[in-house]
């Protein structure tokens, strides 16, 4: 079985799911391929006997370019068992009205797309002051100081959950195996 693992991640945190995700799929005897959605332009689908999408939520909304890609691409996407990863910190917390909100933007994104996903799952990111640009900064430390009053905020913080997104891609791929 061969699983393509594409993605578009802004500070790094989503690439780096999506490379353990496609690291996981090999450990399980699988193969997969591993690629941006910003160099996937003309990719064959085809190919791949199942799909794994991840992209990060940046205020409000997906990345411009992974929005196309699941456009362009959507009918061979929705003909494969796909799986989708939203990745924010919003899904870090347990705040009823962040989780509101990622239903909303995912089903815009549906609307927006043509494309409703198999499974998708909130994936917690991380806060990386290190990566952001000075209003970027400015901005998710006042996030992170009102949902984390306890956090460094001058601290790379990792909020997602490997082990769970290790049984999620175990019990998927079984699912199809």
């Amino acid at each position: 079985m061969k699983t393509l693992v594409a993605y578009a991640s802004t500070e790094g945190q989503t690439r780096k799911i999506a490379r353990h995700v496609a690291d996981r799929i090999a450990d399980l005897g699988h193969s997969a391929e591993l690629i941006s959605t910003d160099e996937a332009e003309g990719m064959d689908l085809g190919r791949f006997d199942r799909i794994v999408l991840a992209a990060s939520i940046h205020v409000g909304h997906y990345q411009g370019r992974f929005a196309d890609f699941v456009a362009e691409q959507r009918d061979i996407i929705k003909n494969r068992p796909n799986l989708f990863l939203s990745v924010s910190l919003a899904a870090a917390g347990h705040d009823a009205e962040d989780w509101r909100a990622l239903d909303k933007i995912l089903k815009d994104f549906e609307a927006a797309t043509g494309w409703t996903p198999d499974l998708t799952e909130q994936i917690a990111g991380a806060y990386l002051p290190s990566r952001y640009d000075i209003f970027r900064r400015f901005v998710m430390r006042r996030i992170v100081a009102k949902k984390n009053p306890d956090a460094d905020l001058d601290a790379d913080i990792e909020y997602t959950d490997w082990k769970a997104l290790d049984a999620l891609i175990d019990g998927w791929i079984s699912d199809g195996a």
